[in-house]
């Protein structure tokens, strides 16, 4: 059985603000082989681009990281210096941000700022870094490329910015890239045109992919993994066909009601909603976090929560399935 090409063990990220400590991300575990795309899922606000902001060792100042394990292909990144994560990032880990405007430097040419990589991780020259980015570019769909090069990012539309971003990410063919929200900015027509494209290359590389998105028709398509993330913690990971065809925690059932499924909802029928706010992460967190907002919530869910695992599917529930049938379950 091969290593894991990315291990992360009990990742946790704790924000100090004017009210208390905010748990923003609390004891995840992960790993990815060679080749494999992992899918993040889970609300807005639920740790999900903090946790890959962690791995690149891009957080913002104060943000305390811990970790019992965070290593990439042998390489601890939590005890990594700042060099030597300047030395990954960009090389052998890329990540594609969701908003691409922010994130390309509007001071410099598009070319400019894609062949940077390559020329500092590389031993090339700017003619054949500047052939490597007009491929790229032609890859993820942007017509007349080579003219594209000399263009600024404020005179191209957003779904191109964030082709560029694609292609500046693959420059150095990445072992590892993490894609937050990668298709964003994009028409959906298109949007599968560029997921096709990093799970293509990630097959043809070898490449192991972290896609962190809303979409559950994105995820059912591209991931072998999936990772459904609320409120700082993941709450049930295992198998793509797992989650879909045998969800075992309450809210990952619950993200499925709210979206249709070819085969199994009746045209017309009204979609799945989840009601409720999340709670705040602010101060001790205790018990179950999506208690609050659950159907089969009894007392004990503000207790400790045991982790079930069946193989590689895992997830984190009281209940041995993760619904309420009797008062035998607390005990057994």
């Amino acid at each position: 059985m091969s290593e894991p090409l990315l291990d992360v063990r009990n990742l946790t990220l704790d924000i100090p603000t004017g009210s208390g400590t905010l748990h923003a991300v609390r004891g995840i575990d992960f790993d990815l082989k060679r080749g494999e795309t992992l899918c993040i899922v889970g609300e807005s606000g639920s740790g999900k681009s903090l946790t890959s902001l962690a791995l690149m060792g891009l957080l913002g100042k104060g943000i305390k990281r811990s970790a019992d394990r965070m290593t990439f292909d042998g390489t601890e990144l939590t005890t990594a210096s700042t060099r030597r994560m300047r030395a990954l990032r960009g090389d052998r880990m890329a990540m594609i941000f969701q908003e691409p405007m922010t994130s390309l430097n509007p001071a410099y040419t598009i070319g400019d700022q894609l062949v940077e990589a390559l020329l500092l991780h590389r031993k090339v020259s700017r003619q054949a870094a500047r052939a490597r980015a007009v491929e790229l570019l032609e890859k993820v769909g942007i017509t007349a490329a080579e003219s594209r090069l000399s263009q600024y990012p404020h005179q191209l539309s957003g779904g191109l910015r964030q082709r560029v971003m694609i292609a500046m990410a693959l420059m150095c063919e990445p072992e590892l890239i993490i894609a937050d929200e990668p298709t964003t900015a994009l028409d959906v027509t298109i949007q599968a045109q560029i997921l096709r494209l990093l799970y293509d290359l990630g097959r043809e590389m070898n490449m192991a992919m972290i896609l962190i998105t809303h979409d559950l028709g994105v995820v059912a398509r591209v991931a072998d993994k999936v990772a459904v993330m609320y409120a700082g913690e993941l709450v049930e990971t295992g198998p793509v066909g797992d989650i879909f065809n045998a969800p075992s925690h309450p809210y990952t059932r619950g993200l499925l009601r709210c979206i249709p499924l070819p085969g199994k909802t009746a045209r017309g029928s009204q979609l799945g909603t989840i009601p409720g706010i999340v709670p705040s992460l602010v101060g001790e967190v205790e018990g179950c976090v999506f208690r609050t907002r659950c159907p089969h919530a009894v007392m004990e869910c503000r207790g400790a929560i045991p982790k079930r695992q069946d193989g590689e599917h895992a997830f984190r529930c009281i209940f041995p399935d993760g619904k309420r049938h009797s008062e035998k379950e607390l005990t057994a």
